[in-house]
């Protein structure tokens, strides 16, 4: 038995860290570094994302043909999910992340797509995305957007890479992460979704709103925005 599965429920289990760990865990899962922490921080990913990132991917109503971003990919789970959709040559898929470590685990995870061209993994922050105006079909990120220090930036960026009429769609375990607060996790941090869905509005999406879902019997919140159509966007601009 791994040292991880023996603890695989201290996050659920245990009512108060120390903050030795909780910053230590809270500074990694914004920008998780080789280390036993960073390790740890990803196989956390992996077991209480999955869920969250399929969904993420299902909604997105990906095209075979379409060009999709996911922001913060961390340990590739989502990407690996959006190739299975992306089945037209047309289709690209980007992932945006600022951890060295994530990209490293993820070119292990999806060397072979990442060799023939199907991914490609970009290093940077959300506040300044590495990709031309409107060019992406779809966003989808989990968990991500409470580590975002500038959200205003972060969001018009956002729109800024989206074709018009695009779908963004974001996943949150408001439970698990108000269950991390009385742990002493997310010191400093916003996890309510409101200031996000604040500030995709405040740019200019559309349709922002939020809903509760269930799937494999873990229940999560999905928040919704479109980027303006056509016309919308040529009025504002006009």
């Amino acid at each position: 038995m791994s040292k991880y599965r023996k603890y695989k429920d201290l996050l659920r289990d245990i009512p108060l860290f120390p903050d030795i760990f909780t910053n230590g865990m809270t500074r990694n899962l914004a920008h998780p570094k080789k280390s036993f922490m960073g390790r740890y921080t990803k196989r956390t990913m992996e077991k209480y994302n999955n869920v969250m990132i399929k969904n993420a991917v299902k909604l997105c109503q990906i095209q075979a043909h379409h060009a999709i971003l996911e922001v913060g990919f961390g340990p590739g789970l989502g990407l690996q999910e959006a190739l299975k959709y992306l089945t037209d040559p047309r289709g690209k898929l980007f992932g945006l992340d600022v951890s060295e470590y994530m990209h490293k685990v993820a070119r292990e995870r999806l060397g072979p797509q990442l060799a023939l061209g199907r991914v490609h993994l970009l290093q940077g922050r959300v506040e300044c995305i590495p990709l031309p105006d409107h060019c992406i079909h779809g966003v989808f990120h989990s968990n991500c957007h409470l580590y975002w220090p500038d959200m205003a930036t972060a969001t018009a960026e956002l729109l800024r890479v989206m074709r018009p009429g695009a779908r963004m769609l974001a996943t949150c375990d408001l439970g698990f992460l108000r269950r991390g607060v009385d742990q002493g996790f997310f010191k400093g941090m916003t996890l309510e979704p409101e200031p996000y869905m604040q500030a995709l509005r405040a740019v200019g999406f559309l349709g922002v709103s939020m809903e509760d879902l269930t799937d494999e019997g873990k229940s999560f919140q999905v928040i919704y925005a479109t980027s303006p159509p056509p016309s919308t966007t040529e009025t504002q601009t006009s």
